[in-house]
């Protein structure tokens, strides 16, 4: 199976301005291609991930991906289909140009005769003045062109910055550039970028020799089959920075997937071939008790974005939570595990009997139900079960002398935090 036959079969590609045109060039040629995002966050979520994972997938056939982090589109900003963006500092953009630069390094391979190419479109864009703008791109896009595209048309009712009615432009101006300067041949986004995309091919159509051939490709919009929007959580979005989601939390995203999801996710993320996909499909269906589509899809994806170290953390701590052994976590896979769990401080550091704990930290609702709990066996530290109510919290029940981790009941976690 060629390359696009793969795409078409994980249901990757949405719209393609030469289908025909753009497999007859990477059937006979290996071309550069990119694919850009702004740094209006300092993080990616994983609603980011799919047009990027497509480019590494060209750079695994032996082209070269251009991976573009727009420090200068990011200060003007992508029309919404709402309403205007908040404009960013310029400190505040490069801050997040650093972050999100450092992430998109763990998909690609930078080594090699197709090594990834990291670009930043302020750099080619910072010197242009405005007359420039006008009359050397400005002249060749059109009014009604622009009017004609959906986020622009949309914005015309509620109103639309200059500002912003241009940023379209300069998106072009990217691909152009580009395309002069580093051969990029094809230029790849999700489904809301196809305006931007075509712009840039009307830039390089109309001032570029008659012989220059360019392509753009949109990939769809991921859904859920339930109807609720994929990469969100109760606790919010699902991101690729670890401090703000731990990867054990992003390892249990995955492994959470629904069955009516999973295949789809493993076609769309994973780098595991046709045949593997096609197994784990087959597991769904005949054995779904044993989640293998899910296990197989979360390792994948948190060895992708966090190493091979953080995806057997997250496994450590999701094998503890199951089976209630946790006293052989460490203190930070206890602060990933239990990062959202109840949680007490016990700030004197001093001994505390178990039954006063379990008042104070809100676990038991009285001293009474406390004992009662005790006596029957309901509560456990760090995963043993304590039946005596004299038993006393000391310093051995703190796991690196930071954590006690109490059970009551089968599935009701709370975490006590010592402090000096």
């Amino acid at each position: 199976m060629d390359l696009l036959q793969d795409l078409q079969w994980r249901g990757i590609i949405y719209q393609q301005t030469d289908e025909d045109g753009l497999k007859d060039t990477i059937s006979n040629e290996k071309i550069s291609l990119y694919c850009g995002m702004d740094p209006t966050g300092d993080s990616m979520h994983i609603g980011h991930l799919l047009p990027f994972l497509t480019l590494r997938r060209f750079q695994n056939h032996g082209h070269r991906p251009i991976v573009l982090v727009g420090g200068a589109t990011g200060l003007i900003g992508d029309p919404k289909t709402t309403e205007e963006r908040s404009l960013q500092t310029i400190e505040m953009v490069e801050h997040n140009v650093r972050a999100l630069t450092g992430q998109l390094k763990s998909i690609f391979d930078f080594e090699g005769e197709n090594g990834a190419l990291m670009v930043n479109n302020y750099d080619w864009t910072k010197s242009l003045d405005v007359i420039t703008f006008l009359r050397d791109y400005g002249k060749h896009i059109g009014i009604n062109y622009m009017l004609a595209k959906d986020t622009i048309a949309t914005r015309l009712e509620t109103g639309i910055s200059f500002t912003e009615f241009t940023y379209t432009i300069l998106q072009g101006m990217d691909f152009k550039h580009l395309f002069e300067n580093h051969q990029c041949r094809l230029q790849i986004g999700g489904s809301d970028q196809w305006g931007n995309i075509t712009t840039g091919l009307e830039l390089i159509r109309k001032m570029l020799p008659d012989e220059s051939k360019a392509f753009g490709m949109t990939i769809p919009l991921v859904t859920k089959a339930d109807g609720t929007k994929f990469g969100k959580t109760e606790s919010g979005a699902v991101w690729l920075d670890p401090e703000k989601t731990t990867p054990y939390e992003f390892y249990q995203f995955w492994i959470n997937s629904a069955d009516a999801d999973v295949v789809k996710y493993l076609k769309f993320f994973t780098f595991l071939t046709r045949e593997e996909i096609e197994a784990l499909e087959a597991s769904v269906q005949e054995e779904p008790h044993l989640r293998k589509a899910q296990k197989a899809l979360a390792e994948e994806m948190t060895r992708l974005i966090h190493g091979e170290a953080s995806l057997e953390q997250a496994i450590k701590i999701t094998e503890a939570l199951f089976s209630g052994d946790v006293k052989n976590l460490s203190a930070a896979e206890i602060k990933q595990g239990f990062k959202d769990v109840p949680t007490f401080e016990h700030t004197s550091g001093e001994e505390i009997g178990l039954v006063d704990l379990l008042v104070s930290a809100g676990i038991s609702p009285s001293k009474r139900q406390a004992r009662e709990d005790v006596t029957n066996g309901a509560v456990s530290l760090n995963g043993d079960k304590v039946t005596g109510t004299d038993y006393v919290v000391s310093e051995k029940d703190r796991i690196e002398g930071q954590f006690t981790i109490i059970r009551r009941g089968k599935k009701k976690y709370h975490l006590i935090k010592f402090g000096s």
